[in-house]
């Protein structure tokens, strides 16, 4: 019998490819430095986790409303209210099962059968499959580094076709780190306003910027506000990546499918893990700050390092925690009989030889590029430099 054609055509996620293997290499007892994985290297907040722990003993164990606790939603609208000037009533909101499946049954709700999704590349690696697997069809835009890899109007307005149903815009984004400012996200804004896309605006590094304000397009306009899908969660701003709470917020005709959807899919969200995401949202946000500049000092030396490298160059993120460097001027090289022609070959040559695990740029769209994320110690992050320096020193044409 055939299995499913969908899901037979998508790829598995690079990210959690990569990450598994060197787990497995580091079960094997070989020191390999991981820079693949996306989560902070801190521990999840201690009021965070008495939440919990107060959760359990007071046996709030069971189901819950499957689009979330009234009270983390009404919690949830607070913080959009708080830190967006974003004003919405609980009904439309849902809360998920982390950020990876709100953004899953957002697109669920959206897409038909041959509609398209305009992605800028880089993007992060399950936008594009996501579309696929609804039968859509993924239109990636090309950005240029002249532009700091973000789409600008005239690219989007040359994407859209009368089959586009949304947009996704990722700021702060993965992998590259890059934020669009107030002005770039008016000018997309100018391009949809005549239009009936729906927009997705994934803004889960929200709180992980250097030097730069975090605007959303819901922000920009009404009219956009009424057709854009928010969507964020507490895994990356407060450590919580293993809780699973992700959210959305939006027009109430898509969250009310996602709310239908949810009830079929998961039931509802962890009800403890929900107690902890309300004492996140509502408690104190010191640890935040503290997180941020950790990853802003770490980004600084990153960047340096591998800008120091001949052959890489590297712009500078204003967000998120990804080093997302040019690596082209390597491939054509070799080392031994290894041939480096691509990000696959390279990452696999600094995992395989140098014992540093990255990701290649081609999951993101863009193979002339690896992710690094220094979301780990700054004792690795040298570790780790040290050992790619080593590397691209042995390579040879």
């Amino acid at each position: 019998m055939t299995l499913s054609r969908r899901v037979m055509g998508i790829e598995e996620s690079i990210t959690m490819a990569v990450s598994a293997k060197a787990k497995a290499m580091r079960a094997e007892g070989i020191d390999v430095v991981s820079m693949d994985a996306g989560e902070p290297d801190f521990d999840t907040p201690q009021h965070i986790k008495d939440a919990a722990i107060q959760a359990i003993r007071d046996g709030f164990t069971k189901y819950t409303v499957a689009t979330g606790i009234p009270q983390l939603k009404k919690a949830i609208c607070d913080k959009l209210e708080r830190d967006n000037g974003l004003k919405y009533d609980p009904s439309q909101v849902v809360v998920g099962c982390g950020a990876k499946h709100t953004l899953f049954d957002a697109t669920m709700a959206l897409i038909n059968e041959g509609d398209e999704a305009i992605i800028p590349a880089p993007y992060w690696v399950s936008y594009a499959d996501q579309v696929k697997l609804m039968g859509g069809k993924p239109v990636i835009v090309e950005t240029k580094p002249e532009n700091g890899l973000k789409m600008t109007a005239d690219e989007l307005t040359a994407a859209l076709s009368p089959r586009t149903k949304f947009v996704l815009l990722n700021s702060p984004s993965n992998p590259h780190g890059a934020v669009y400012s107030e002005a770039e996200l008016s000018a997309l804004a100018r391009v949809l306003a005549n239009t009936d896309v729906y927009i997705i605006s994934d803004e889960i590094y929200e709180k992980i910027i250097y030097g730069v304000k975090c605007h959303s397009i819901a922000q920009v306009g009404e009219s956009l506000k009424a057709r854009t899908i928010l969507v964020n969660g507490v895994s990356k701003s407060y450590a919580m990546t293993g809780w699973r709470i992700g959210y959305a917020a939006g027009p109430k005709e898509v969250i009310s499918l996602m709310a239908k959807l949810q009830s079929q899919e998961t039931s509802n969200p962890t009800s403890i893990s929900q107690m902890a995401a309300l004492a996140a949202l509502n408690g104190p946000q010191d640890s935040v700050e503290q997180m941020r500049r950790a990853f802003e000092e770490r980004r600084d030396y990153i960047v340096g390092r591998l800008s120091a490298i001949p052959g890489i160059a590297c712009m500078k993120p204003d967000g998120a925690f990804y080093a997302f460097p040019n690596t082209s001027a390597l491939y054509g090289s070799r080392y031994k009989d290894r041939k480096i022609q691509n990000s696959l070959d390279l990452c696999g040559f600094l995992l395989e030889e140098m014992k540093v695990s990255c990701v290649p740029g081609s999951g993101f769209g863009m193979d002339g590029h690896v992710r690094l994320s220094y979301a780990t110690s700054m004792e690795n992050i040298r570790k780790a430099l040290d050992r790619i320096e080593e590397g691209v020193g042995k390579l040879s044409r």
